[in-house]
């Protein structure tokens, strides 16, 4: 997850698609204009299981980014699965 953070930091769209899971890659990853990214706060990690013979766990946290001048929380609960080593994002939790 702090690979992804730095990588929407770096508007890095090619690592982003790298690390997403191919089921529920985008095919484009929008960046928001100004954007100014404060910090990453990880909350939980919880390993849930094995699916299809790949680990599976599911992530909480808070990232801070201001836009416009005004800050925001990005506070989300992710699902991620490790294929052949990588952890690559899925979802998020609903």
């Amino acid at each position: 997850m702090r690979s992804r953070y730095t990588a929407f930091v770096l508007e890095n769209e090619s690592y982003l698609k790298h690390t997403w899971q191919a089921g529920y890659r985008p095919n484009t990853v929008e960046f928001e204009v100004g954007a100014k990214w404060l910090g990453l706060d990880i909350k939980d990690y919880v390993p849930t299981g094995v699916h299809e013979g790949h680990e599976t766990a599911e992530l909480e946290f808070v990232a801070r980014v201001r836009v416009a001048g005004r800050a925001q929380r990005l506070h989300e609960r992710s699902r991620f699965v490790c294929e052949e080593g990588q952890w690559r994002y899925l979802c998020a939790v609903t």
